[in-house]
C-alpha cells in the first residue's frame, strides 16, 4: 500500500521555501516578474510625468515615452493575468499564495482597463487625429484622469514590494529559477518599446507641427473680431472727419 504523508515532527526545520504552500517556484518566480515589470514601469512613468506640465515644449518626448512604455506593459498585464487565471482555476500554489485584499481586486480591472484606454487613445491621437485630434484628445485627457487616482492607489499598495522583488532578481539575492529569462523579457520589453518609440518619431514631429499649425491658426482665427472691430471705428472716424469738413468746404464757396 501507499505510504500516506505525515506531519512533520515537533522540532523540526520548516520544509523549503518552495516547498511551503503559496511559495512554490511558479508564484515566487511570477511574482518577481511582476515586480520587476513594475519597478520598471513606475521609472518610465516617472519620466513621463515630467513632460506634461511643459507638454507644449516636450511634446515629442512625450509621445516617444508614451509608445516606449507598451511593451512593459503588456509584460506586466500577462504576468498578473497569467496569476489571476491560476488562481480562479485552481492552482493549489496560487490559491495558497493568497489574492489581493478587496480593494485592490476591485482596482484591478480599473487600472489595466484604464491603461489600455490611455495608451490607445494616445496611439489614435498622434496616428489619426492630425486633422481632427479632438475625440482623441477629449478621451486622452478623461481616461488620464481617473488613471491617475486609480494608479495612485495601486502604486501606494504595492510599490514596496514591487521594489523588493525586483530588488531581488536584480542582485540575485535568495536565487529563483529562471531569473535570467525575466531579466531577458522584461529588458527585451524596454528594447522593443525603445525600437517603437524611434520608429514614431515622425509621427511625433508631424504632430507637433500640426498642433502648432492649429494653435496658430486659432490664434489668428480669435485675432479677427479685434481687428474687424478696429477697422470699423477707424472707418467711422474717417467718415466722422469727412462729414464734419463738407460744410466748411461749402461755405467757403459760396463766400464773395
Amino acid at each position: 500500500m501507499a505510504r500516506m504523508p505525515t506531519s512533520p515532527p515537533p522540532g523540526a526545520p520548516p520544509a523549503p521555501a518552495a516547498h511551503r504552500p503559496g511559495t512554490g517556484r511558479a508564484t515566487v518566480a511570477n511574482a518577481r516578474l511582476t515586480g520587476l515589470a513594475g519597478v520598471t514601469l513606475l521609472v518610465l512613468l516617472a519620466v513621463q510625468g515630467v513632460t506634461i506640465p511643459a507638454i507644449g515644449s516636450m511634446r515629442s518626448l512625450h509621445v516617444f515615452v508614451g509608445f516606449l512604455l507598451i511593451p512593459p506593459v503588456l509584460v506586466k498585464i500577462a504576468s498578473t493575468g497569467y496569476r489571476a487565471v491560476r488562481y480562479y482555476t485552481g492552482d493549489p500554489d496560487y490559491r495558497a499564495a493568497g489574492a489581493p485584499q478587496p480593494l485592490l481586486r476591485l482596482l484591478a480591472p480599473l487600472v489595466v482597463v484604464l491603461t489600455v484606454v490611455v495608451l490607445a487613445s494616445g496611439v489614435a491621437l498622434v496616428a489619426f487625429g492630425r486633422s481632427r485630434p479632438g475625440w482623441a484628445l477629449a478621451v486622452h485627457k478623461a481616461s488620464f484622469i481617473l488613471w491617475f487616482f486609480v494608479m495612485t492607489v495601486h502604486v501606494l499598495a504595492y510599490v514596496w514590494r514591487a521594489a523588493g522583488l525586483a530588488w531581488a532578481d536584480l542582485s540575485g539575492r535568495a536565487g529563483v529559477r529562471w531569473r535570467s529569462a525575466r531579466l531577458a523579457v522584461v529588458g527585451a520589453s524596454v528594447v522593443a518599446g525603445i525600437a517603437l518609440g524611434v520608429a514614431t518619431l515622425g509621427w511625433g514631429a508631424h504632430f507637433h507641427r500640426n498642433r502648432d499649425r492649429q494653435g496658430r491658426g486659432s490664434d489668428a482665427i480669435a485675432g479677427r473680431p479685434a481687428l474687424s472691430q478696429a477697422a470699423n471705428a477707424s472707418q467711422r472716424s474717417l467718415n466722422g472727419h469727412q462729414s464734419q469738413s463738407t460744410p466748411v468746404l461749402a461755405g467757403k464757396s459760396h463766400a464773395p
